[in-house]
């Protein structure tokens, strides 16, 4: 495939102002701002182009007519969790996948599918993931389709047919390593990475051949050991980072799960690192370090592997603040001159502008509010952490949450305003370490005092702060390093962003809405009642003379799943759209209203006590903080007659493993499961107080009780 540099942005350098939305501002207009991006209206890389961009050159949509924008086609992915994807159009072909790692093909311009695969994945398997079975998508290359599964393999397709080329294991199948985010292809080769770093594994990435799956190289994001043997030279140099004393046996973490950019001119692949297995400092690392490579952005040669440069975001990572959230790269020209840069706005809150030729950070400020740290020192590049951020003595209320001021949802830089798109979160969350903590295989493995945080949220104390629009549309100047207009939306799910020539951002959003946004100013210029959910990122293609923007609806994953409830089918489903297309939008049921399933169990206050320990050191992660479920899992509270009847048989032998409720049987004994059933039918049957009504306000609401800490 050719690149080249297109006329539109070339006008750029040379107008103030182009009202076909080409630019607005090109004083910041980049060299090659497209990165590369074609104007044969596909969308043919995850990111559109290697650089990541996710602006789109085709302008038929525009802010003067966007108005007229209707449904063309839909199409049902027959999934009722989160869909995550973001589509790839090749040809006149859409590729897109669904939960479970399932593949399907369409018809770009009517959605009439063309083929479906499913890897079959077992169901024990959702055991595994942290946020939900989802998937990010596909890697288009010469014929093929590469898929990465969620039990952790990497799966080629004929592009025509869906049938199997080849299928490798990357992972190994019994250990919590699963895949959710969408490989690329660099080189003539498959980059892919994995996640379960909160379930206690070593992070990796992994090339391998597109043409026949074999391994070509793998790139350990942390050491094995203090001593090695190391797997490669980097690992030693990371080594000196960790102590003697380090919980080796937890795997450390830093897990690439998601975000991967390449840059052809420089030959360097960016790879963005994750969080750590074992959050607290204290029990992972008790002698100190940066711990690297947790929490990093890493310069790769792609044909081996080698480490070219590193910086590290969260030095001492213990908030899970991942680096895995998307990397764009741009030219920019900052104070004169040109710099070839990488932008990130991870987890902890700091918009990061690198140089990416060597790494030297170029500018980072805080996006969101941030309390764990007051700044990033410009000359050493760290962060200077505030005391009142360490909790390993005990519980401290930090922002950004777990959650992070950014998370997977894609962000997106349009050249001609110069500002990136961001889908930022203003959150907080308590963290309170286990001192009794211990590692055990397959279990959730944060070091968190889990119970005492599940019995915080049964009886919430201090809910006199109460922090509302808690997402928002974030119009970023990297180049100023501060916020240029923000959308609030009235809910706790964000929408990955889109950009285009047109002078519009799309984006969805949790209050099951898609809409068009003026690129210059915020100003909302259309928006479709999709009744779902949005979390998937948006694309925009060409088919003949007509442009479509298409996303994926479908709530889930780490924020879907507990941030946001709902109260409807959840029916995923892909929907295109176009100018003067008249289909109405598909009409969303309502579920049925919940009730208790059978009275309390007659046991002392003793096993309530045990069952709330054992729930949520085994249940919580998918059944809800304090037995509360927003809606995409079973919210246990109201389990069936038959569910309680076959209580045991589920939770210990197993037999709902298809649907992906595997057996816990290696960490719960059958006391335990009988003490959490009484937890949770006493969860059901009790009377809510002030707080716990006020917490549930807040829920629907979107809206998230918090006590700030000061800057």
């Amino acid at each position: 495939m050719m690149w080249r540099l297109p006329t539109c942005v070339a006008l750029a350098f040379l107008l103030l102002a182009i009202e076909t939305g080409c630019g607005e501002s090109p004083t910041r207009a980049i060299r090659e701002i497209a990165n590369d991006a074609t104007d044969s209206g596909d969308w043919p890389l995850h990111g559109l182009n290697p650089g990541e961009t996710r602006f789109s050159l085709l302008d038929q949509i525009r802010r003067e007519n966007v108005a007229q924008l209707g449904l063309a086609w839909s199409y049902r992915t027959d999934s009722k969790r989160g869909l995550e994807a973001t589509p790839i159009v090749v040809d006149g072909v859409m590729y897109a996948t669904s939960t479970w790692s399932r593949v399907f093909a369409l018809d770009a311009a009517t959605g009439v599918e063309r083929w479906r695969y499913d890897p079959k994945v077992p169901g024990w398997k959702a055991r595994h993931v942290c946020c939900d079975v989802v998937n990010r998508g596909v890697a288009v290359f010469e014929g093929r389709v590469y898929v990465g599964t969620i039990d952790g393999r990497l799966v080629a397709l004929d592009a025509d047919s869906g049938d199997v080329v080849w299928d490798v294991r990357t992972a190994p199948l019994e250990e919590p390593y699963t895949i959710t985010g969408a490989p690329r292809i660099v080189k003539g080769k498959v980059i892919i990475g994995n996640g379960g770093a909160d379930l206690g594994v070593r992070g990796y990435v992994s090339a391998y051949d597109a043409e026949s799956g074999a391994r070509i190289w793998r790139f350990y994001t942390v050491p094995g050991s203090k001593r090695g043997p190391h797997e490669h030279s980097e690992l030693a140099d990371a080594a000196e980072t960790w102590p003697e004393d380090a919980l080796f046996a937890g795997g450390l973490g830093g897990t690439v799960w998601d975000s991967i950019a390449f840059d052809p001119e420089l030959d360097l692949l960016y790879v963005g690192t994750g969080n750590s297995s074992v959050y607290p400092r204290a029990l992972r690392s008790p002698g100190g370090g940066d711990n690297l490579f947790l929490a990093s952005i890493l310069a790769l040669r792609p044909d081996s592997g080698e480490l070219v440069w590193h910086y590290q975001t969260t030095p001492g990572e213990q908030w899970d603040y991942t680096a895995t959230q998307h990397m764009i790269l741009a030219d920019l020209e900052i104070e004169g001159r040109l710099r070839k840069v990488l932008m990130q706005a991870p987890k902890n809150g700091f918009f990061y502008v690198l140089d990416r030729e060597s790494g030297a950070l170029i500018s980072a400020e805080k996006y969101v509010h941030v309390s764990w740290a007051s700044h990033v020192d410009p000359t050493s590049g760290r962060p200077i952490e505030r005391a009142e951020a360490t909790w390993d003595a005990e519980s401290a209320a930090i922002a950004p949450s777990i959650v992070g001021g950014h998370n997977w949802h894609p962000m997106s830089f349009h050249p001609g305003t110069g500002l990136v798109y961001i889908p930022a979160v203003e959150s907080i969350y308590v963290y309170q370490m286990d001192p009794e903590f211990r590692y055990r295989r397959n279990g959730w493995n944060t070091g968190e005092d889990m119970p005492a945080l599940t019995e915080f949220g049964e009886n919430f104390g201090d809910v006199r702060f109460i922090a509302c629009d808690w997402t928002q549309l974030l119009a970023w100047d990297p180049v100023r390093q501060q916020k240029v207009w923000s959308v609030s939306h009235d809910s706790g799910v964000p929408g990955g962003t889109l950009a285009t020539a047109g002078g519009l951002v799309f984006q969805g959003n949790g209050e099951g809405g898609f809409a068009a946004y003026d690129a210059g100013n915020g100003k909302r210029l259309w928006r479709a009642e999709v009744g779902i959910a949005v979390m998937a990122p948006p694309v925009t293609y060409r088919v003949g003379e007509e442009q479509y923007v298409a996303v994926l609806v479908g709530v889930g994953g780490s924020q879907g799943g507990h941030q946001t409830r709902f109260r409807h089918t959840n029916d995923g489903r892909l929907l295109a759209f176009k100018l003067g297309g008249s289909l109405p939008i598909p009409v969303v049921e309502k579920r049925p209203p919940a009730s208790v399933g059978r009275e309390r169990l007659a046991v002392s206050d003793d096993v309530i006590a045990r069952g709330r320990a054992a729930y949520a050191e085994a249940c919580m992660f998918c059944h809800g903080f304090a037995a509360v479920s927003s809606g995409l899992y079973p919210d246990l509270r109201f389990a069936s007659a038959e569910t309680h009847a076959q209580w045991n048989d589920i939770v210990l032998g197993g037999i709902r493993a298809d649907r992906g409720m595997a057996s816990f049987a290696d960490l719960v004994s059958a006391e335990d499961a009988r003490a959490i059933q009484a937890y949770v039918l006493e969860r059901a049957w009790r009377e809510p107080g002030v707080a716990e009504r006020l917490l549930d306000w807040a829920i629907d609401n979107a809206c998230v009780p918090t006590k700030w800490m000061t800057d």
